[in-house]
């Protein structure tokens, strides 16, 4: 059975995916191709790190974030708020 943080990691490369086959474009109207692609990307190798470690790196979700708020439009949130079930998810360091 999966892990809560499992199931969020595959959540949030699912909605990547979906993302790109919808055309998703940047609030600036360009297209996104080429960050949902490194999205997918860093969340796949997130998601077998994870796996591993049981954990994931909160500067790299904060560091998401960040780049997220800068290029996905307003209109549609759904990335942003896969990368904090992510955040939620994940197991704080004592």
């Amino acid at each position: 059975m999966p892990t809560e943080l499992e199931t969020a990691l595959t959540e949030a490369i699912e909605q990547t995916r979906k993302s790109l086959a919808a055309g998703m474009t940047t609030i600036n109207g360009e297209e996104a191709r080429p960050q949902l692609e490194r999205l997918a990307k860093e969340l796949k190798t997130l998601r077998e790190r994870a796996m591993k470690e049981g954990t994931v790196d909160q500067e790299w979700i904060q560091k998401t974030v960040r780049w997220l708020v800068d290029w996905v439009p307003d209109s549609d949130l759904t990335l942003i708020a896969a990368i904090g079930r992510i955040a939620r998810s994940t197991p704080t360091n004592p």
